[in-house]
């Protein structure tokens, strides 16, 4: 059955085949029009040699698999939202390029379209199963790894995920026609995001648009300098920033509570919130970007 979740058992047969460490490179571009997006990613891991076993992507189209260097036929080796792994090495890499498709459910990676001025925003919801939506993967919370995520995007959009950019430059590509909604193409940018920490897929996250941005840090209490910032659609903007001194200070107190009470330090590398249209939830405590609910914004 197409998209139908893992089973534990499965889960469980997987976990004891594929180890760490494992290294996801995804590269996401998100300039080719209204309904769909481009998704290539590359996976580093070890397994036990000889044995078999599978990538989770829900995708419209594959359009090339490569398996420690040998290229698989699609139509074979995708099937039912899975990529089937056959004689697997002791070090392995694979190279997933596809489209996939925008949501409008709040799975995956959702995109909404604000009827105030015609801006789109993007963001993502992952929990639980929801990462393959994205990008190929072991789609499940204990097979943890590291990750480098870039995002080409429309160059007025920001683009935000779990770390902070390690760079930002200009690209001559156009965004295609229904990128922007009804607004004009225009020339975009990539950015490249730092390596996260050792994580679970779900917990990953992108977010970009033309989001209002606020920014402060923190002098966390193991000695670094933690950038924070707030984020919300333009339309919010106005009533939203009536509040964000006091969303930055409940915040900062909540750090120093925490950090006090249980000696532990906020430990990565950024803390943003960002308030997002049309979320299913009340919000998603990714890594180093919590997205919550929009609704949530006092306009009066």
């Amino acid at each position: 059955m197409p998209g139908a979740n893992l089973t534990r058992i499965e889960a469980e047969e997987r976990k004891s085949i594929i180890a760490a460490p494992i290294h996801y490179t995804v590269k996401l571009d998100l300039t080719r029009g209204a309904k769909d997006f481009g998704s290539e990613t590359t996976i580093t891991f070890d397994a036990k040699p000889g044995e078999s076993s599978f990538l989770d992507l829900i995708a419209n189209e594959v359009s090339e698999i490569t398996l420690n260097g040998e290229t698989l036929d699609p139509a074979e080796a995708y099937v039912d939202s899975r990529i089937e792994l056959k004689g697997l090495k002791e070090h392995n890499e694979v190279t997933v390029k596809a489209m996939c498709q925008y949501s409008n459910t709040g799975e995956g990676l959702h995109r909404s379209v604000d009827p105030s001025d015609g801006n789109v925003y993007l963001y993502t919801q992952f929990e639980v199963p929801d990462a393959r939506r994205v990008y190929a993967v072991f789609d499940q919370p204990d097979l943890k790894a590291v990750f480098d995520f870039s995002v080409l995007a429309a160059k007025s959009w920001i683009v935000t995920s779990n770390m902070p950019t390690s760079s930002v430059t200009d690209n001559e590509t156009v965004t295609e026609e229904g990128t922007l909604g009804d607004h004009a193409a225009e020339t975009t940018k990539l950015w490249v995001f730092e390596l996260t920490p050792t994580m679970s897929s779900y917990l990953t996250a992108i977010c970009a648009g033309p989001y209002a941005e606020w920014h402060t840090e923190y002098a966390n209490e193991d000695g670094r300098t933690v950038p924070m910032a707030m984020y919300c659609r333009q339309a919010l903007a106005k009533a939203f920033s009536k509040d964000v001194d006091y969303l930055f200070d409940i915040t900062k107190k909540g750090f120093a509570f925490y950090a006090k009470t249980w000696g532990v330090p906020y430990p990565y590398a950024k803390f943003d919130q960002i308030y997002v249209p049309e979320y299913n939830a009340g919000a998603m405590e990714n890594i180093g970007m919590v997205t919550i609910r929009d609704q949530y914004v006092f306009e009066s």
